[in-house]
Formats: C-alpha cells, sequence, structure tokens
C-alpha cells in the first residue's frame, strides 16, 4: 500500500485552506499557531512543494493548494461523517441561513428537497430580516445577499451572474399609447430596488442612454412587490433577467428585448471561521454543484486574522 501522510497534517492543510489563517485554524483545533504550521510544513514536505502563499497574517492556498484542496476534503469530511455514524455523534445538522425572500423562492426552496435526500439529517432555519451580513456569526451562520461584491472580510463566492432587463406587462408593447422605445419611458414610472439602486443607471448606461429620466422612480424593498407591480401595468422593474425567468409569469416581458450587463450577483457569505461549521459545508458544497451558475472560485482575501 502507497505510504500516506499523516492525517493530522491532512486535517490541518484542509483547515488552514478553509479558514485562510493559522490562528483561526489553530483555534479550531485546539492547537498552538507552531505545532498547526509544523503539521501544515510536513504535508508540504511529503508533496514535495509549496500549498500556500503566505501573507501577513494570511495563508491563501497556491494553485497546488486549491488543486488538493478541492481532492482531498470531501474525502475528510466524508470520513468525518462516518465516524460520527458509526460513533452515534451524528447529529441533526442545522444551519441558520439569511437569504432573500425572491431568491428563496425562485431558487432555492424547489431544489432543497435534493439536500434533505442526500443529507437526512439536514434542517434548516430560513430568515429573510434585513441586513443578514451584520448578524452573521450571531442569529446567522450564513447568509444569501445581493449585492455588487462582498465584504472582503468574509468568505465570499458568487452564485450567479447576470444582466439588467425593463421588465413590465407585456400588453404595454401593444394599442394606440404603445411602449415601444426607451424614450417612452419619459412618461411612466420605473421600479428599483433599494439592494440595487443603481440598476436603472446600469441599464441606461449600457443602452448608450445616459442621460434618459422616467417620469417618476419607486423603490422597493420586495422583489416579490415589484414583479407583482409591474404584472398590474403599474410601471416598468428594472431588475435582474434571472428574476424575470423564475416569475414563469406570461403576463411579464422584457420590454425593450435588450439586456445590460449587471454589477449585482447574489453570493453566499458567511464568515471565514464558519466554513468549519459541518452544516454550513454542506450546505455551501450543495448549493454549488446544484445551485449556482456563475463557477467563480471563492473569494479569499488576506485580511483574516
Amino acid at each position: 500500500m502507497r505510504r500516506l501522510p499523516p492525517l493530522t497534517a491532512v486535517e490541518a492543510f484542509v483547515q488552514v485552506a478553509r479558514l485562510g489563517s493559522v490562528k483561526a485554524a489553530a483555534q479550531e483545533l485546539a492547537l498552538s499557531s507552531p505545532a498547526l504550521s509544523r503539521r501544515v510544513q510536513a504535508l508540504e514536505r511529503f508533496v514535495g512543494q509549496s500549498l500556500f502563499d503566505r501573507r501577513h497574517q494570511a495563508m491563501l492556498p497556491n494553485a497546488a493548494g486549491e488543486r488538493l484542496l478541492a481532492r482531498i476534503a470531501p474525502a475528510i469530511d466524508a470520513l468525518a461523517e462516518a465516524i460520527d455514524s458509526t460513533t452515534g455523534q451524528q447529529d441533526a445538522l442545522k444551519l441558520r441561513l439569511g437569504v432573500l425572500p425572491l431568491f428563496a423562492s425562485q431558487k432555492l426552496m424547489a431544489r432543497l428537497p435534493e439536500l434533505r435526500a442526500a443529507h437526512p439529517e439536514f434542517h434548516v432555519d430560513i430568515d429573510t430580516a434585513p441586513h443578514p451580513t451584520a448578524r452573521l456569526g450571531e442569529s446567522l451562520d450564513a447568509a444569501i445577499v445581493l449585492g455588487a461584491e462582498p465584504d472582503p472580510a468574509l468568505y465570499g463566492r458568487r452564485i450567479d451572474r447576470n444582466r439588467v432587463s425593463a421588465i413590465a406587462l407585456r400588453s404595454l408593447t401593444q394599442g394606440p399609447d404603445a411602449v415601444t422605445g426607451p424614450d417612452d419611458l419619459k412618461r411612466m414610472t420605473i421600479f428599483v430596488h433599494r439592494d440595487m439602486p443603481e440598476t436603472f443607471a446600469i441599464w441606461r448606461a449600457g443602452i448608450g442612454r445616459p442621460d434618459l429620466k422616467p417620469a417618476a422612480i419607486d423603490h422597493f424593498d420586495s422583489g416579490h412587490l415589484m414583479l407583482d407591480a409591474a404584472a398590474q401595468g403599474l410601471g416598468v422593474a428594472f431588475m435582474l433577467d434571472a428574476h424575470l425567468d423564475g416569475a414563469h409569469d406570461d403576463r411579464l416581458t422584457n420590454l425593450f428585448g435588450r439586456e445590460v450587463e449587471s454589477d449585482y450577483s447574489y453570493w453566499f457569505v458567511c464568515r471565514r471561521s464558519a466554513m468549519s461549521n459541518r452544516a454550513v459545508r454542506v450546505f455551501h458544497d450543495w448549493l454549488f454543484s446544484s445551485v449556482a451558475t456563475a463557477g467563480d472560485e471563492p473569494v479569499r482575501v488576506a485580511k483574516a486574522g
């Protein structure tokens, strides 16, 4: 049988790679920082190459480290799960997740049975209250947020990429007062979500009309209500193409057939230390294998202490 490195060295490598910090990983494994560093160095000697870019107060996996992490982290997690199951210590996995209601209804809820089938012990508390990132580590373990980019102090990974669309009642394109082009917005009300305040500015710049002004702008804090208002013919909702696709409402259309690359995306975020929480890891890995479409690597910023 081929000789393998010590399991303790592999475990140390996985924790440091996930948390981006020797200090955080040492606390998680109840070791001193020097002891943990020695274990990581032992693995690097075994594989014959460096696995990290070492920076001030941070250790970030290099290309070789990322490849090794992708291959062995699932095996380490499966081993821990098997040990827990054998020893009778496999408790229910509980995740406290902050999520926007529209994402939950359009993307998440219909897919959760897949996760439950793979992990019958997994349970999730859904929290749709505002400001989820401020509550990470307290009332929330992780969150799915909408924005241009996550707080660099957090672990963040992009879930999707989208375009901005002008979403409105299909019948507005018909009749004597039909809306036929962007200039018709000068006589219309538009809707903008407070979490995406620049959507209209992004859209009008993208079509080459940066000075275009609508008759009025109404602000919403609910994507559901924006789509409902558009479906009632009350105005034009500037939202993401994924929102229109997920609405499955034949009354609605992309009003001008134009889409502009959006600065806004959905992101999975949590505190870096939360990636050592098995419930967070299970949900994270399932989300990016079954729901996410961006294909981005995790955001690893050298700010972890």
